[in-house]
């Protein structure tokens, strides 16, 4: 129960951010990301903020042996960077720089503009499936091919 408070709480803190500084706003977003016409550089304090608020909860989460409401740290279930993140990473930033929306804001911004926000939301969800889909037929057919592999190296 305490985890779910705090975890609501954290989330309810980072929409009010996100309202507050206007990341919820595509408008603003892709003023930021216009560098010409119509460039608004005060996200960078934005971000600079986030920047600043994650080293000092980093450096306090390298101090301690596990997390507060937790056993231990989550770890990377791919080790590093692979191809598939670098891909993610690009589809991201390109949805971003098109819409000026990227799945925290919009969330927050479908509760102030439905009409508006909901086909981005729809649009990530679907491609939130597609993905999940995917992997899980990869997993099964390398899980199938190993499966093979062993039948025949038994023989």
């Amino acid at each position: 129960m305490r985890r779910t408070l705090v975890a609501f709480l954290a989330g309810l803190i980072f929409g009010a951010g996100l309202l507050v500084s206007r990341m919820a706003d595509p408008a603003k977003v892709l003023n930021f990301l216009d560098l010409t016409a119509h460039w608004d550089p005060s996200l960078a304090f934005v971000m600079a903020g986030g920047v600043v608020v994650a080293s000092l909860a980093f450096a306090v989460a390298r101090r301690r042996s596990h997390p507060w409401f937790g056993t231990q740290f989550p770890t990377l279930p791919y080790g590093g960077i692979t191809a598939r993140l670098v891909i993610g990473a690009g589809l991201f930033g390109i949805g971003w720089g098109l819409v000026g929306l990227c799945p925290g804001p919009a969330l927050v911004a479908l509760a102030i503009h439905p009409l508006r926000v909901a086909p981005f939301v729809i649009a990530m969800i679907a491609g939130l499936w597609i993905v999940r889909l995917l992997s899980a037929r990869r997993v099964q057919s390398a899980a199938a091919a190993r499966s093979e592999s062993l039948v025949q190296n038994s023989r």
